[in-house]
């Protein structure tokens, strides 16, 4: 496995997309860690409800909106990976000019849409 993920705002909740992502990137073969405000497990894998200082994560994919990702943004900056992905809903133009300075990648895009069309792993 490579290309580590953080599914950061990881649902137990099977219909939604923050869940259906945490599947797709096991059958990718990336390995995979979440953070969530429920504890359980998606497809074997453990939704962490404390704020982890994860290992080699190489990208974050965030599922939580605009309002409530501030306070996460020193914590998100510190695992410093190589990109973070904004899916719809969470495009935040102020946390972009937090990770631009600290020279993190990052883009507005679906990472479901990005794994779909093998455009994930660039």
């Amino acid at each position: 496995m490579n290309n580590k993920t953080l599914v950061f705002g990881a649902s137990l909740k099977p219909e939604r997309i923050s869940n259906m992502v945490i599947g797709r990137l096991l059958r990718s073969q990336i390995e995979v860690v979440a953070f969530g405000m429920k504890k359980g497990q998606i497809n074997g894998i453990e939704i962490d409800t404390e704020l982890l200082q994860y290992d080699n994560i190489d990208t974050v994919t965030l599922y939580l909106n605009p309002k409530r990702q501030a306070v996460y943004y020193d914590y998100i900056v510190s695992l410093q990976p190589r990109r973070v992905i904004f899916n719809p809903g969470t495009e935040n133009p102020e946390f972009y000019a937090i990770l631009k300075e600290n020279n993190i990648d990052f883009e507005a895009a679906c990472t479901l849409v990005l794994l779909s069309t093998d455009q994930y792993k660039s």
